[in-house]
């Protein structure tokens, strides 16, 4: 027997057993694949300013989106709405083959203290951050004051 086998067939067990362990997770499909669209934001009549978009996974995985980052404010915060109330919260869900939507009269993303208040027509520039994929840069597009695209 050649000296080389047994380790030829270790070598071989663990290529196996590696390509196994890569495969019960689904692959390419088993990771989130986040895409972000409908953004928008009103034009701002305070300090307050509120951002909305939907995000679709088409991956295999949930993921969660966790916060979110701009130059309109050092504090932006997202919010759940229930029961007519606001509430910051440290996370969203985002289903695997599914959806987050935040749109006005339920959950949000919060600026406070913004630095100077973006008008109808200019672009606000913000990055989304999860659990598991990598960070999106959106741009949100200020509407008017009243923008409601359910009512579109």
């Amino acid at each position: 027997m050649n000296r080389r086998t047994p380790l030829a067939l270790a070598l071989g067990l663990t290529a196996t057993l590696t390509l196994a362990g890569c495969s019960s997770d689904g692959g390419p499909s088993g990771q989130p694949e986040l895409s972000v669209s409908s953004g928008y934001m009103p034009q701002p009549v305070s300090d307050l300013a509120a951002g909305f978009l939907t995000i679709t996974n088409s991956g295999g995985a949930a993921d969660k989106l966790t916060s979110v980052t701009g130059d309109l404010s050092d504090d932006i915060t997202i919010h759940k709405t229930e029961n007519q109330k606001m509430m910051k919260v440290t996370s969203f869900d985002i289903p695997a083959d599914g959806e987050l939507d935040l749109e006005r009269r339920g959950n949000h993303i919060m600026f406070m203290d913004i630095k100077h208040r973006p008008r109808q027509g200019e672009n606000v520039s913000i990055e989304l951050h999860f659990e598991k994929a990598d960070p999106i840069t959106v741009e949100l597009p200020v509407k008017e004051t009243t923008y409601n695209p359910a009512q579109q």
